[in-house]
């Protein structure tokens, strides 16, 4: 059966006119950060099941899938089919072909979001400190305040010293806790080079009193200038912080400034209810939504919004809507979003409607199969046997934290292949929660051609149900039956990157305007406050 394909000058016009297309490279991550077009989005068909419904919600979008002739798109496309997408299709020659047509690849992750944060350094010239002087004004105990615009997790690995976690989305709202008057320097920090630049940007935008400044190319600016950076450390602004009016007014007058609507929970109801997507996200802090928040909206905290709209909104042409408490947050990341080219709405604080539920947010799932479970208490006692061998789905990363005692790590994609090569008479899938084993099992009697009798099994409640069980989980040995190409190693993430990669890191983002220009599909503006 013929696969339906779209053609890459066809892709490339709907991005450029910014009409409503998902460009989805179902490459792993590893594989997708060596180049890849400016819009696509990473989504390893080995995770299509867990993720999509999430980020691309209408079934009904155009969905273009690639990669580069090792067949994932195919099998994609076919899967979309199967979770109902009627609008899904593989471009035309794969990646090869857009090249060929001469069109712009790039390297690394969440590059949208970069390479604008690079335009935003080029107009506007926001002030930025060298590494080696910051610290000299720190030890000199001058009057400054360092902000970690990163997730707290981040920031907790290794920090500037003195800084305080205050992730990007939170700056604008919180800098009148954190500083006691107007003489105090403001310095925003994030690992290496956008966080800060939008960070630092967006208090000047928002017209504080005080000087602000982005640290230089961030903590890798710091290490690579040879200096020691804290580790473990967990300084956080002060939650109980309220806003004042006018930094209210301020945020408000960038929103619209910016080409933000501020709607009402009715006028919210109707736009959903086109026939066109729409992204509902709270941008609050992580513990003020679990509080409370309305239903229908996902947990996209402000900063990491912007930092990560590849992952958060792959639809693009897409229409945003913003959900806060007080208006700052949601006017100050839709001020950003909408000079990225989105359409953009924030419900009006005051209007209350919407109904209110507690907890996480929840991934929408397709219906989870049927699948053959074995307890956690069985695994635990066949183990020391040599009939039994575990597999596991997750990340890289989560199974680098901890697995079953010699589970080997796997990549969805290649499951059945490895399936075949082992003689253990019972194979245990896990994943965290199981959900993705589930899946995975489904695939393999479908597929795989072992037989609904096939000793084929699932962990019942995943790895979770290991680690609530009180079992211990396997940190220190690793077995790789896949490479982890699921994840690439971003250079300024951890404590042991080379200096030279973290420079050419640096040169590569020093480069993202003019390769902008070169693509020309952006639509970016820059909204030079004041004019």
């Amino acid at each position: 059966m013929s696969v339906p394909e779209t053609a890459a000058s066809a892709v490339y016009a709907a991005l450029k006119q910014q009409r409503e297309i998902a460009f989805i490279d179902v490459r792993e991550e590893a594989v997708f950060a060596l180049g890849h077009p400016l819009f696509a989005a990473s989504l390893p068909v080995g995770r299509m099941e867990l993720e999509i419904y999430d980020r691309v919600p209408r079934r009904s979008t155009g969905v273009v899938c690639y990669d580069d002739g090792g067949g994932e798109a195919a099998s994609a496309v076919g899967l979309l089919e199967s979770l109902g997408y009627s609008q899904a299709s593989v471009l035309a020659g794969g990646l090869q072909a857009w090249v060929e047509e001469g069109l712009e690849l790039f390297s690394d992750v969440n590059v949208p979001s970069k390479a604008f944060g690079e335009l935003v350094d080029a107009t506007l010239h926001p002030p930025s400190i060298d590494p080696v002087e910051l610290l000299s004004r720190i030890e000199r105990g001058d009057d400054l305040v360092v902000l970690d615009a990163r997730r707290f997790d981040e920031y907790q690995v290794m920090s500037i010293p003195s800084a305080v976690s205050v992730p990007g989305g939170e700056l604008v709202r919180r800098l009148g806790s954190l500083v006691d008057h107007d003489e105090t320097l403001v310095v925003v920090n994030c690992a290496g080079r956008t966080r800060s630049i939008i960070g630092a940007q967006s208090l000047r935008n928002a017209n504080v009193a005080n000087e602000v400044m982005a640290l230089r190319n961030g903590t890798i600016g710091w290490s690579i200038a040879g200096l020691e950076l804290d580790h473990g450390a967990g300084r956080r602004f002060p939650t109980s912080s309220r806003t004042d009016e006018r930094t209210r007014e301020n945020a408000r007058g960038l929103a619209v400034a910016a080409g933000v609507r501020r709607i009402s929970w009715a006028e919210r109801d109707e736009l959903v209810a086109r026939d066109a997507t729409t992204y509902c996200f709270d941008v609050r802090d992580p513990a003020e939504f679990e509080a409370g928040h309305r239903r229908g909206f996902r947990l996209a905290p402000g900063g990491q919004l912007i930092q990560e709209t590849d992952f958060f909104a792959p639809v693009r042409g897409a229409t945003i809507i913003l959900s806060d408490d007080d208006g700052v947050r949601a006017d100050m990341a839709g001020s950003w979003l909408a000079q990225m080219g989105w359409s953009v709405h924030v419900i009006d604080p005051t209007d209350h409607a919407g109904e209110q539920v507690v907890g996480p947010w929840q991934p929408s799932l397709p219906p989870r199969p049927t699948s053959r479970t074995i307890a956690v208490a069985e695994v635990a006692q066949r183990l020391a046997g040599d009939d039994l061998v575990v597999l596991d789905l997750a990340t890289s990363q989560s199974y680098r934290a901890g697995h079953l005692p010699g589970a080997q790590f796997v990549l969805r994609s290649e499951l059945i292949e490895r399936l075949r090569e082992l003689p253990a008479s019972c194979i245990v899938l896990a994943s965290p929660d199981g959900v993705l084993a589930e899946f995975a099992a489904a695939e393999v009697f479908d597929r795989g051609g072992l037989g609904e009798d096939s000793d084929v099994y699932v962990l019942d409640g995943g790895t979770n149900a290991w680690r609530s069980a009180g079992l211990e989980l396997e940190v220190t040995e690793q077995r790789w039956l896949s490479p982890p190409l699921d994840r690439y190693r971003r250079p300024y993430e951890g404590t042991d990157n080379d200096p030279a990669v973290m420079q050419a890191y640096l040169e590569w983002e020093y480069g993202l305007v003019e390769q902008l220009g070169r693509d020309a599909s952006h639509g970016f503006f820059v909204l030079e406050v004041g004019d």
